[in-house]
């Protein structure tokens, strides 16, 4: 009977390291989530005045056309100015996923947490530089539009189209970050003052 009792024993403090050690991963991405939650709302700011500032440049472009010359040059100007916010909000992105693709895990769920916060800000990241890439290409057709003498002014390039329809797809982000961190939180009852 003892012999029972004992290896019983043995099974749950070996369960009870396990987890121990499972806690501690989760731990440890809480807190890199936490030190780099500000980063993300941040991010996130700059995302959404980003697209707000290249829809209501994008529908004027559409409605009234891109214009001759002082607002053909502004209109380039804007687009390159743009390009440069996408390329700035993916690299704040990219800041805030490398810190957590930087960790790496043995246990199941802070490794599937970390999996779906770097497959959610890549994809952003992605969809940024898709953007961006629109927004280049828009300020470059702009500015030959400026070496033509013969352009009315009524039209505008085809790119913005394009540009139009991923803007007007585009959804708000999520706090992916603090939604990973409640998921910790809660699995793993953390209060935030772990050592």
């Amino acid at each position: 009977m003892t012999i029972r009792y004992a290896w019983l024993l043995a099974v749950v403090l070996f369960a009870s390291g396990c987890g121990k050690a499972e806690r501690a991963e989760a731990v440890r991405l809480s807190k890199v989530l936490t030190q780099k939650q500000g980063d993300f709302a941040g991010a996130n700011t700059m995302e959404e005045e980003f697209v707000n500032g290249a829809r209501v440049w994008c529908e004027g472009i559409v409605t009234n056309g891109a214009g001759r010359g002082e607002e053909l040059n502004r209109n380039a100007s804007v687009a390159t100015v743009l390009a440069k916010s996408a390329a700035d909000v993916s690299t704040q992105l990219g800041q805030v996923r490398q810190a957590v693709y930087d960790q790496s895990f043995q246990a199941e769920y802070p490794q599937s947490v970390r999996t779906g916060l770097i497959s959610q800000l890549t994809q952003r990241q992605r969809v940024l530089q898709q953007l961006r890439a629109f927004l280049q290409q828009s300020a470059k057709e702009l500015e030959q539009y400026q070496q033509n003498k013969s352009y009315a002014g009524d039209t505008y390039p085809g790119v913005i189209q394009q540009l139009g329809a991923l803007l007007n797809a585009y959804k708000a982000p999520d706090d992916a970050v603090g939604a990973a961190l409640a998921a910790l939180k809660t699995k793993y009852r953390l209060t935030g003052s772990e050592p």
